[in-house]
């Protein structure tokens, strides 16, 4: 059965859609079936780090102009794409109905995919909530600065008391080393543990990369090159990290049907 995986952040420009990006190429080079959601809606960016050019986003989904396999265009390494357009004003307040159709359009992929990964918009917005309470699980993408703790804390705040979320997987992104990353974790989970009932997982951590920020640039996500062994090892790591951790059990309507707890990477 699918899995899906909410990547998020307290704030932008932690790198989040950068982590969702290769983390779904790092899954389907692991032989996986891998549909990446960018559900940052009038605002999505995911198709830029990708170099593709989506015919179709999701307001066309939503005036029922194209099915959700009509809406998904092609990746790279046969990665699919759905994306949420970037500089449509009208998609930035979706009413909640609107939300919970386009969380509906995505059972109709289930079969054909393996793992969902949703790029969910940065914040503690109503739809930012309620994507991460319709996924599997959940990843907190933050970096070392007060500033990115305290928006990540009040994400998993927000998220934990109106939604009923508990298991948060964290990375650290731009992290100088793995002991330091280390160290940014075990401070921001004494803190949020300390004021909310959740648990906190160490998903892991992403170097800061030089080479992260080229692909950046030239719009070729950094896994897709094996030379970058170190990138490439950092994300592998993080997506069985994610797999391994408990799911969130709530209420309420749900990408896909739940998926078994505990499984590995392919």
């Amino acid at each position: 059965m699918a899995t899906t995986i909410a990547v998020t952040s307290g704030k932008g420009g932690v790198g989040k859609t950068s982590i969702a990006v290769n983390l779904a190429i790092t899954l389907k080079n692991l032989g996986n079936r891998v549909y990446l959601f960018d559900a940052d809606y009038g605002m999505a960016n995911a198709h830029i780090l990708m170099g593709v050019n989506p015919e179709y986003v999701i307001s066309d989904l939503i005036s029922n102009k194209v099915t959700t396999d009509q809406l998904a265009c092609d990746g790279p390494n046969g990665l699919k794409l759905i994306s949420g357009g970037a500089g449509f004003i009208d998609m930035l307040n979706l009413e909640q109905d609107v939300r919970l159709q386009t969380i509906r359009a995505m059972q109709s992929i289930e079969e054909k995919t393996d793992y969902l990964i949703v790029d969910v918009a940065a914040g503690a917005s109503d739809g930012t909530t309620a994507f991460i309470a319709a996924a599997d699980r959940v990843l907190v993408v933050l970096v070392g600065e007060p500033t990115s703790f305290l928006d990540a804390y009040a994400l998993i705040k927000a998220t934990h008391l109106e939604k009923g979320i508990i298991h948060f997987n964290v990375l650290v992104n731009m992290a100088g080393s793995d002991d330091e990353a280390q160290s940014y974790f075990d401070k921001f989970r004494k803190t949020v543990t300390q004021f909310l009932d959740v648990s906190l997982h160490f998903a892991g951590s992403f170097p800061m990369s030089s080479k992260l920020r080229k692909s950046i640039v030239s719009r070729k996500p950094v896994c897709l090159d094996e030379r970058n062994a170190r990138e490439v090892l950092a994300l592998q790591r993080v997506a069985n990290n994610i797999i391994r951790s408990p799911m969130n059990a709530t209420d309420g309507i749900r990408f896909f049907e739940r998926s078994p707890q505990g499984e590995m990477v392919r």
